[in-house]
Parts: structure tokens; C-alpha cells; sequence
């Protein structure tokens, strides 16, 4: 029996073009004591990092996969193929890498490997939706011999922050950052390099403010008026707004604020649309807000953005959008009050009436976010980093 142990050094979450590293561990567990006779080996392993597409048959119809370029060997339990037994299929994998060959190890002893592979840019980020899901692994192979290979698959998240995919890294030393304390090796100053640049495109995409007024309307007149700061906001950011509702000419009896996604498949990839030839669309509520405001003049809203959710992208299958959806449920009757006389001569008792014809409206303001700190997404949301497997 031997055990393997691979364990990530950073976390689960990675920008694309970052440098993952991972270290393997093979133990063999008997204790030191054991006899000789109980050493273990291994004839290999190797490992890659691959990312599997799956789509929702009943909304998605994708063209038929090209069996002119089959998979090799797909059913011998003796090649390496890193999305065996896996949903959908893969669309992006890194080369594959040997991490060693012929290994025996006695009773108690243990020896380990580091692995290092950069995530491909070009690649979608990690995303579970209705319609695809695109979901990235590092999966690592052993094998003993004259037997079939076992699999040890370690899930990844994987940001990706438009703009990155076109830049190269510096040759000028001078050019990349660097500390005089800290010893580095050229992937470290790349990786740190890369991690600086995508921090402050965030930060200047993000720290802009300025305000941005809308006037809210239904057929009757004015309800109100939105006001927002900025309309870029990063992952584990609060989106505020205001309201004010004093310069209405229509009274709000009710209003709720959604922080939204719209999941949208490619018209030329949707198998099924909406009243009207609409393309259809998928909602998820991440955040959500609702108040009784009638007689508010200004009121306010903070919906936070979780960190486990994805930033916006667009592929040639699927788009996902960030929204504000805002739904008002107005009054139709002009100057509604709802208040007790001010002045009562007499002692008397004031009861609100019992029905208000209202109307309802809805209204959606697009919002962009982008990626955070991958180092700040695994605190937030911290998946596995050491996964194990027995052979």
C-alpha cells in the first residue's frame, strides 16, 4: 500500500497566467519495523492540469464532436488520460510531466516532488452555471506495475482578468519588481510580477468614483431618483446605492434592489427560447434588498459581492452579466397619504384604508465586476489544498 499526498501551496484559487505549484508526497506507511519484503514501487507518475466543459443538454445544442481525431487509446486503463471517467469533455490541458519513474520506497520512508506548471491564459475561468459548467483539475497519475493507473485529482479555481492574456514579461530587470530582501527565482519574479500588475489594473479599474444619477419613471410620473458611485466593483466589494424619493410626483409604496448574474447562451448555440423568439436567460440572486418606503424621502442599500461567485465573461458558447434589478410596486393614486390627520379637534380613531391600487414595475441597471486577489478569494472561500489517494 502506498500513499500519495498532494498538497498546494497557496490555496485552490489561481489567476491565469500564474504559476501553480504543487507538492507530491509518496509514503509508503507501513511502519519502520515492517521487513524488508514490505517495500512498495511505483513504475510511474506523471501529472497535468486539465479543464473539463460540461453543457445542459435541454438548453445548450452544440455541434457533434469531430470523430476524425479520436481519443488515444480512450479505454486502456494504461495511458495517462488526466479526464478519464470525467462529465463533458476537456477543452484546455497543459502538457503532461513526469514527476518520476521507477520509485521504491521501504517500510516508513517518504519522498517528495514539486510540481510547477503556469495556467494557461487563454482559457475560461472556473464556472458553475445552469447552462455550462467549466471546471479546472490538476490531476496526477500513478501506476504500479502491470497494473492499472489510479487517479488522484485535485480541484482548482481559476480567475481570469481580461487584458492579461497580451501582456509578456519584462526582460529588463529594472523593469519588474523585486525586493532587495527576498531571493528569487525567475518564475517567482514573474509570478509576483504578474500578481502586482493584475492588483493595480484592479485597483485603477475599481477606485474610480463618480456619481451617476438616473431618474426612475413609470407612466404616471416621477418615482424618484438612483444614485451610484461607480459601476466597476471587484469580487468581495459592496455595491451602494441611494435613493431618493422626495422629488416624486407618484408615491413608492414598496421597493426591492437584486444584485444579479444573467447567464446568457450564444444565440447560434440556444436549443430553446423565450415568448416572443427572446433568447432565453438564467437569473441567480446573490444579494438582495427590500423596504417599505412610503413617506421615505431617502433611503439607501448595500449588497455585498461574494467572493466564491465568478466576474463577468463572455466565450463563444456562454456570457455571464452582473445587473441591479430593481422592482417598484407605485401607487395610482396621485398624492397618496397614508397618515393620520396632524390636527384632530376631537379624540378619534384613524384606521388606514384597507386596499391601494398599485401598480408594479421593474427596471435593471448593468454593473461590471471583475476578479480579486486570488490569495484573498481562498480565505474567503477556502477549498480543499491537500488531497489524498491510497494505492
Amino acid at each position: 500500500m502506498i500513499e500519495v499526498v498532494a498538497e498546494l501551496s497557496r490555496g485552490p484559487v489561481f489567476l491565469a497566467g500564474e504559476a501553480l505549484e504543487c507538492v507530491v508526497t509518496v509514503t509508503n506507511p507501513l511502519p519502520p519495523t515492517a521487513t524488508s519484503a514490505s517495500s512498495e514501487a511505483l513504475a510511474w507518475a506523471s501529472a497535468q492540469i486539465h479543464c473539463q466543459f460540461h453543457a445542459s443538454e435541454s438548453r445548450v445544442a452544440l455541434p457533434p464532436p469531430d470523430s476524425s481525431q479520436p481519443d488515444v487509446q480512450p479505454d486502456s486503463q494504461t495511458v495517462f488520460l488526466p479526464h478519464r471517467g470525467e462529465r463533458g469533455q476537456c477543452i484546455l490541458s497543459t502538457p503532461p510531466k513526469i514527476l518520476f519513474c521507477d520509485l521504491r520506497l521501504d517500510p516508513g520512508e517518504s519522498k517528495s516532488y514539486s510540481y510547477s506548471e503556469v495556467l494557461p491564459r487563454d482559457g475560461p475561468p472556473s464556472f458553475r452555471g445552469q447552462s455550462v459548467k467549466y471546471v479546472y483539475k490538476l490531476t496526477i497519475g500513478c501506476q504500479r506495475v502491470n497494473s492499472p493507473i489510479t487517479l488522484l485529482r485535485v480541484p482548482l479555481r481559476v480567475l481570469v482578468l481580461t487584458g492579461l492574456q497580451d501582456v509578456h514579461f519584462p526582460q529588463d530587470e529594472a523593469v519588474a519588481p523585486s525586493s532587495p530582501f527576498l531571493e528569487e527565482d525567475e518564475g517567482g519574479k514573474k509570478d509576483s510580477w504578474l500578481a502586482e500588475l493584475a492588483g493595480e489594473r484592479l485597483m485603477a479599474a475599481t477606485s474610480c468614483r463618480s456619481l451617476h444619477l438616473y431618474n426612475i419613471s413609470d407612466g404616471q410620473g416621477k418615482v424618484g431618483t438612483f444614485g451610484i458611485f461607480k459601476s466597476v466593483y471587484r469580487l468581495g466589494e459592496d455595491v451602494v446605492g441611494t435613493l431618493n424619493l422626495g422629488e416624486g410626483t407618484v408615491a413608492c409604496l414598496q421597493f426591492s434592489v437584486s444584485l444579479q448574474t444573467e447567464e446568457r447562451v450564444q444565440p447560434e448555440y440556444q436549443r430553446r427560447r423565450g415568448t416572443g423568439g427572446v433568447p432565453s436567460v438564467s437569473h441567480v440572486t446573490h444579494a438582495r434588498h427590500q423596504e417599505s418606503c412610503l413617506h421615505t424621502t431617502r433611503t439607501s442599500f448595500s449588497l455585498p459581492i461574494p467572493l466564491s461567485s465568478t466576474p463577468g465573461f463572455c466565450t463563444a458558447i456562454v456570457s455571464l452579466k452582473w445587473r441591479l434589478h430593481f422592482e417598484f410596486v407605485t401607487s395610482r393614486e396621485p398624492g397618496l397619504v397614508l397618515l393620520p390627520p396632524v390636527e384632530q379637534p376631537d379624540p378619534a380613531t384613524w384606521t388606514g384604508p384597507e386596499q391601494v391600487p398599485v401598480d408594479t414595475f421593474s427596471w435593471d441597471l448593468p454593473i461590471k465586476v471583475l476578479p480579486t486577489s486570488p490569495t484573498l478569494a481562498s480565505y474567503a472561500a477556502p477549498g480543499p489544498s491537500t488531497s489524498t489517494i491510497t494505492i
